[in-house]
């Protein structure tokens, strides 16, 4: 992880507890980069997460489905099927 420091100069082990702050309170995200602005008593911080993958979901012949591959033949016959509009 990236960690930009604005402002004053702070010690490692605060920079240390913010990244743990931050790991903590987004336990579920990668955390990219981390811009930490010191001014005085006030400290504002700045997450810059990393892509999370996305899958596709369509609805196919009455069902929401992100792959073709659970399909049987007759289904996948029907999607083949299908007229497709374009945008």
């Amino acid at each position: 992880m990236k960690v930009n420091i604005i402002g004053e100069q702070l010690p490692q082990q605060e920079i240390d507890a913010y990244i743990d702050y931050g790991m903590k309170k987004y336990p579920d995200r990668t955390i990219r980069e981390m811009t930490v602005t010191a001014d005085g008593d006030y400290v504002d911080l700045k997450f810059d997460f990393a892509d999370i993958p996305f899958d596709r979901v369509r609805r196919i012949t009455g069902y929401l489905v992100g792959t073709l591959d659970r399909f049987n033949n007759g289904k996948r016959a029907e999607e083949r099927d299908r007229v497709k509009h374009s945008v």
